[in-house]
């Protein structure tokens, strides 16, 4: 049996966790379509969304995934080996629904290893740090190594500047909280879309060319 979702994961709404001047995705709300899904269903098709968290050694990914996950924070350094791994459960719209938080590791040597864990990606988490400007410019590199293993039109992205507080870590639960409301909306549009496909391949599409006969046509036997 699962343990309880915290309360404090519980989302009824979209959670806003974004600047105007900032950011480009300043969704305000659930689409309809998801909400009418959610009141009529509870499916286990769209319940887990992968999340990989990439971006240069020290930068912070492990600790911004520890203060979410643990509300922990360790100021001592310690280097990710290839990748971890924290699977969290939320509660969205009254259907459960989890994120896997993939922690790469940012060192060159384990670049390959870390790299093998980006494919089917429903969200990407590139993190720099606030008082490197050589680890924003590394950005870039890191987003185009992971969208080498995914679908740029399927996959949700997030730049996150860490080491603005060390002690309170502003906005993380909220950040994570949205992470979590925009894959679980991406996740049910795709299995709402998924599902239509598979429904219209059923329909028999009728053309003002021929007249439609219900009856099969006997063979003749006349050589």
């Amino acid at each position: 049996m699962l343990p309880p979702v915290k309360k404090d994961r519980v989302i009824t709404h979209l959670p806003k966790c974004f600047s105007p001047n900032a950011a480009l995705h300043t969704k305000e709300g659930f689409h309809p379509q998801v909400k009418a899904a959610c009141q009529v269903q509870k499916t286990d098709s769209f319940n887990v969304a992968k999340v990989i968290v990439v971006g240069d050694v020290s930068v912070g990914k492990t600790c911004l995934i520890s203060r979410f996950c643990k509300d922990a924070f360790d100021r001592g350094y310690k280097a990710t080996i290839g990748v971890d791994f924290e699977m969290e459960r939320f509660e969205v719209l009254g259907v459960p629904f989890s994120l896997q938080l993939w922690d790469t590791a940012g060192q060159e040597r384990f670049r390959c290893i870390a790299s093998t864990y980006y494919r089917g990606a429903q969200a990407i988490i590139v993190v720099f740090d606030l008082s490197s400007v050589s680890s924003l410019a590394h950005a870039r590199l890191w987003l185009e190594d992971a969208m080498k293993e995914n679908d740029p039109s399927s996959v949700l992205l997030f730049l996150v500047g860490t080491k603005k507080d060390l002690s309170v870590g502003d906005g993380v639960r909220d950040f994570f909280l949205r992470v979590a409301s925009l894959t679980f909306e991406a996740n049910v549009l795709a299995e709402l879309e998924r599902s239509g496909s598979r429904h219209g391949k059923d329909i028999i599409r009728i053309t003002d060319s021929a007249e439609y006969d219900p009856k099969p046509k006997r063979k003749s036997n006349c050589c």
